[in-house]
Parts: structure tokens; sequence; C-alpha cells
């Protein structure tokens, strides 16, 4: 029986865009049922005490070395984006907006924000940049925008990372097999491992 996968995530760690480029290949190799899960980050790291590691200046240097690594390992495009770090709070809204209402339109949708912050190294903090890059790969951007004033979208981002903080989690990107954690887009071998 296969089982099922919970990926928390958010558009603002480089490390997240990792793993989601390896999701489907995972999900496809182990039968694996993924539900993707918005949270926002910024109040993960607040509930938690935890911080970003590019703002730890010699971890910094590490981490960009080895998202690098990986970045090569999984055959995909990767570049630090200049304008780290990004405010995520409407594009994660966007994110859990698309999830309740249009559920089929949220994948594209983080391709399309993924690939500018982490590929193309757009300024996803400047509204008429994410207008762009939202039209371009289909939405309509204001649809998209009333979306994100939606009090229910908003509390159902805030109960998302309220959730992951409760379920131990403190940093992006997590998953859950069971109710066991991992931590980080390094940890996929042993995600694998556990739904195999």
């Amino acid at each position: 029986m296969a089982k099922d996968l919970e990926f928390y995530f958010d558009v603002g760690s480089p490390a997240a865009y990792l793993a989601w480029t390896q999701i489907p290949r995972l999900s496809a190799a182990t039968g694996a049922q993924v539900h993707y899960r918005p949270f926002l980050l910024g109040g993960v790291f607040q509930a938690t005490g935890n911080r970003s590691p590019m703002e730890v200046p010699a971890k910094s240097r590490f981490m960009q070395d080895d998202l690098a690594r990986y970045a090569v390992r999984y055959g995909v495009p990767y570049r630090h984006n200049p304008h780290f770090p990004i405010n995520t709070l409407m594009l994660m809204r966007g994110a859990t907006g698309l999830q309740m209402r249009q559920p089929d339109r949220l994948l594209p949708y983080g391709d399309a924000v993924y690939r500018a912050i982490w590929v193309d190294g757009r300024n996803m903090n400047d509204p008429a940049e994410v207008g762009a890059v939202l039209q371009q790969a289909g939405f309509e951007p204001q649809v998209l925008l009333a979306l994100t004033q939606d009090p229910e979208v908003k509390e159902r981002l805030k109960t998302v990372t309220q959730e992951a903080v409760a379920r131990g989690v403190f940093g992006a990107p997590s998953f859950f097999v069971g109710d066991t954690l991992y931590w980080g887009q390094d940890r996929l071998d042993f995600v694998q491992q556990a739904l195999a």
C-alpha cells in the first residue's frame, strides 16, 4: 500500500526549491501520494527561535556551494537570488488560496514562482514583478491578489504554519512520512527509503 508524503514548503527557501524539483520523481518512484503544505517560514522561525542559515556568514558561504552541488546532482538550474531574502507572505497566501480554490493550479503556480526566484533571479519583493511573472505563467494577477486578501485564505496559512510548529517543524523544506519528520532537501534519500 502506497504511503503519504507531506511536504511543507515556502518559496523563499532555496532548499525547498530543490526539493520541489525532486518531489515528482520521488512520488513516481515510490507511488507515494504527495500532500503539499504551503506554510510561512518566517512564522516558523519566529515561533521556534530559528533563523535562516543565510544569516550566518560562514554557514551562508557553505550553503551557497552546497545548494549548487545539489542542483548539479539533480540536473536542475539554480542560482542564488540577488534580491534575497524575499518576503513570501503574499506568495504563500497565493499558494494557499490556489490549493483551497483551484487545487489543480497549485503546482503550475509553484513552478512559476520557484523558477522566478531561484532560476531567473527575479525580484519577487516587487508587486509589479510578481504580476508580470504570474501573467506570463497564465495566471490573472488581479484575481490572485484578491485571493491573497480572502480572510479564509489568510487563516488557513496561519493554521498550517501553527500546525507545522506543533509537529516539530523548524525549517523548510520539511517532510513527514507518518509521524516522522525529515528536514532538508538533502534528506530526500531517507524520505524515499521511508516511502519504499
